[in-house]
């Protein structure tokens, strides 16, 4: 399967003493870079032993007791994990939070989950903690990696006051894989977050299939910028990384991430399907400016490129038009291929379903992207496409030791290793989650093809049911649309309605251009419900959408310029969209698109 370096569950125990066994073998190698005072820089497994051991010493002294949740609210760096390592060698439950969640939302969690301790970086973290600081009052400390003046709580200490200048690791006291490990907060798309209880075992074991189905190599660098409180990317740009001995590169933001890429040259990246909706319509974008030959010359390096990766897949016949690869190679391919490192071997996309046409086009330039399917509750990974089993459409196969079926409605219900142990302080919750026998309902409409590809095609609880008795699963009719660069957000909305409507957040860049083109000046607001614009924007999504029935029409377009973000409670901190609070805001423009009807 793997080389001989990698560590097993039974070998590692525990989340720790994988971390623990990773430093015995490789003390010595590359663990970790990342950029600090204008420069990156590197640390070896034996560094991280010994700042762990200064964490851990520093977190003995706070009076807390095995089983306390302590959280963290750091960007991607060596210092969450620290944090999270010298906190389980305490026996203590870690708690990620996401730097960009509301102040409400940070001080809910924190009750809920009765934090004692709390990790954060910036002065502008701390002032958002200040605005509900009457409302955590179970944090016994607060620790931030910046000096952040402490305004008069004398909770709040600085990382380098925090901190001993050096430390020796205690053993950590005797844990059993089945102990609860971490408490992830779900996003709350409806309602108020759910805390996923996840076990050593759940994440150790998650960590391990997935290997089973993509081969990771000790010499591979990933590079890591979706947030590590997300199940995602900790468990395979994390944990995963740690059973293999390989490096993590941790990128500074994702506006520098293009340059990013450039210096450190990853081998394999994990990501949400927005990063590459995001580098698809800026290529398309460019392609549209570009001559009619760079056009055909781009559709024909796709177009073989994917004939070539059917064939080696076992499903195409070999064609003498491969014989021209090299040289597309040569002058598309490799240009988009540079533009990501030049090194990338395999790229995994999750968190949310890829637009068959999108992966096609990464596909057909070399870039094998493997999707997968899961959940927080399932550690996450439920299904994976395998390197030589890969349909791009699909969620994959189940990952080894994880069971799936299908329940009433076509819903896809889980059974693993991987299954939580439950909500926090919820049973209720818990129970309607996971049947008495551990079948865990997904809440995700799916279907099993023959190969035992799984394919998610809906959600149960985002069925839009019109007035005429017809469904429609929004999400695939809002990937369609969103494939026009015109659009930066879209949401279906038609619920016991007539006719289906969408509101679309308007790209700033590309509406310019529209506005250009069109004669219209961009900061005229009346553009917005100009009705010749709406018909002109009206006809772009209906071509998006025209592989659809005809009973899945849009009839009406609401043209919005204010992005939906986690800032305005629109957006989740995993940035899903919180359908009930779009409607709830545009309420008003919604029933006007509806008048007369």
């Amino acid at each position: 399967m793997q080389t001989n370096n990698v560590i097993s569950p039974q070998q590692a125990g525990t989340l720790h003493g994988l971390f623990l066994e990773r430093v015995a073998r490789s003390s010595d190698k590359t663990a970790y870079r990342y950029f600090q005072r204008d420069a990156w820089r590197e640390m070896t497994w034996r560094e991280m032993h010994n700042q762990v051991a200064r964490w851990q010493a520093a977190l003995s002294k706070q009076g807390l007791q095995r089983g306390d949740r302590v959280a963290i609210m750091l960007r991607n760096c060596p210092q969450w994990l620290m944090f999270d390592q010298a906190a389980m060698s305490l026996g203590l439950v870690v708690v990620p939070l996401y730097i960009v969640d509301r102040p409400d939302n940070i001080a809910f969690i924190v009750n809920n989950a009765d934090i004692k301790a709390l990790l954060f970086e910036t002065a502008e973290q701390w002032q958002s903690l200040c605005t509900v600081s009457d409302q955590l009052t179970t944090v016994r400390c607060f620790v931030s990696i910046d000096n952040v003046p402490n305004g008069g709580d004398a909770r709040l200490h600085s990382m380098a006051d925090f901190l001993p200048d050096t430390a020796q690791l205690r053993a950590a006291p005797p844990c059993e894989m089945g102990e609860l490990a971490s408490i992830i907060y779900t996003s709350g798309t409806t309602g108020k977050p759910k805390g996923v209880m996840l076990s050593h075992g759940n994440m150790l074991s998650n960590a391990y299939a997935t290997l089973e189905i993509f081969t990771v190599r000790e010499e591979d660098v990933f590079i890591s910028f979706l947030p590590l409180s997300h199940t995602f990317e900790r468990t395979l740009g994390y944990y995963l990384t740690v059973m293999t001995g390989s490096v993590v590169a941790f990128a500074r933001s994702i506006p520098q991430l293009s340059e990013d890429l450039q210096t450190i040259h990853p081998t394999i990246m994990i990501s949400v399907p927005r990063i590459y909706e995001r580098v698809y319509g800026a290529i398309h974008t460019k392609l549209n400016e570009g001559s009619p030959l760079k056009r055909k010359l781009f559709k024909m390096a796709v177009d073989v490129g994917w004939a070539r990766f059917e064939h080696q897949q076992g499903r195409g016949a070999w064609k003498p038009v491969f014989l021209l690869w090299p040289i597309l190679q040569k002058l598309v391919a490799q240009k988009i291929m540079d533009k990501l490192g030049g090194h990338l071997r395999a790229a995994f996309s999750g968190g949310a379903a890829l637009a068959p046409e999108i992966s096609r086009m990464f596909i057909g330039r070399g870039l094998p992207i493997i999707q997968g399917y899961g959940l927080t509750e399932t550690s996450p990974v439920i299904t994976g496409n395998h390197e030589r089993n890969n349909f791009p459409d699909s969620a994959g196969l189940p990952i080894p030791n994880v069971q799936v079926r299908l329940g009433e409605r076509n819903e896809l219900q889980v059974k693993g290793p991987n299954v939580m142990l439950g909500y926090w302080n919820n049973p209720e919750a818990t129970s309607a989650m996971i049947d008495a026998n551990g079948w865990l309902s997904t809440g995700d409409i799916a279907r099993i093809s023959e190969t035992g590809h799984v394919y998610i095609t809906g959600r149960i609880k985002e069925i839009i049911v019109m007035s005429n008795g017809e469904k429609i699963p929004p999400n695939d009719m809002e990937l369609a649309i969103l494939q026009d660069g015109l659009f930066d957000q879209a949401m279906i909305f038609g619920e016991a309605r007539p006719y289906l409507v969408a509101l679309v957040v308007l790209n700033p860049d590309v509406w310019s251009q529209f506005c250009n083109d069109a004669g219209i000046k961009v900061g005229e607001a009346q553009a917005l419900s100009d009705p010749q614009v709406q018909a002109k924007i009206l006809e772009r999504i209906t071509l998006n959408l025209r592989s659809f029935p005809g009973y899945a029409k849009v009839n009406r377009v609401l043209l919005l310029q204010e992005p939906w973000s986690i800032d305005n409670g629109l957006l989740t901190p995993t940035l899903k969209l919180k359908r009930p609070h779009v409607v709830s805001r545009y309420e008003q423009q919604i029933n006007q698109l509806y008048e007369g009807h």
